[in-house]
């Protein structure tokens, strides 16, 4: 009756080599699984060396574009100084005062006439004041000094031999890097282009 309904007959053996009797064993889906973790684990450890990599290298990048920035935008404003007005830079101590009678009037009291930039160190900022009061102008900022130069690039506290500046800013990085702020420190002495001409 068998022979009547299977057109074929098999072996017990030959159905378990043709697959009466197939899928994987439990020890090999078990070591399968392992190496397939095995292979995840690896990778993801390498995606988040490569991630940290990146996070430190774009905090690096960052702090350095910060202190260039705002070395740019000073060394701009102190070439400026004396434009239509003899004492441009007048000496203090607390302050870099740059002046600049930008519209011609005799007066510098219009806007971005008489900047006043101050170093905030509580707060690790530079501030920038235009006249409307101090504002935050470079952040994480840990100095700031300037020292004032005259013709010959020697430093002096009279206003009436200024004719540049010795500027120096050092930044860091916004968060820690692998447990650090690393620093980044630029340096530039700027001349005033228009106080270089003039004769006392």
């Amino acid at each position: 009756m068998n022979e009547y309904y299977c057109k074929e007959k098999y072996s017990l053996t030959e159905l378990r080599i043709f697959g009466g009797a197939g899928g994987f064993s439990l020890v090999e889906l078990i070591v399968a699984m392992v190496a397939g973790l095995i292979i995840i684990g690896a990778a993801y450890s390498i995606f988040l060396g490569q991630e940290r990599t990146m996070s430190k290298q774009d905090k690096i990048v960052e702090m350095q574009q910060n202190v260039r920035a705002a070395m740019d935008m000073l060394s701009r404003e102190v070439m400026m100084a004396g434009y239509a007005k003899s004492n441009g830079i007048p000496y203090s101590s607390s302050q870099l005062q740059i002046m600049a009678d930008l519209n011609e009037d005799g007066d510098v009291t219009d806007a971005h006439e008489n900047i006043i930039y101050t170093y905030d160190a509580g707060g690790k900022r530079i501030n920038r004041n235009t006249g409307g009061g101090a504002q935050p102008f470079a952040e994480n900022i840990t100095a700031f000094t300037f020292q004032y130069l005259d013709e010959n690039g020697s430093g002096t506290t009279t206003t009436d031999d200024i004719r540049g500046v010795r500027l120096t800013i050092t930044g860091r990085t916004s968060a820690p890097v692998n447990g650090q702020y690393p620093a980044y420190t630029l340096r530039a002495d700027v001349y005033a282009r228009n106080l270089a001409y003039l004769q006392y």
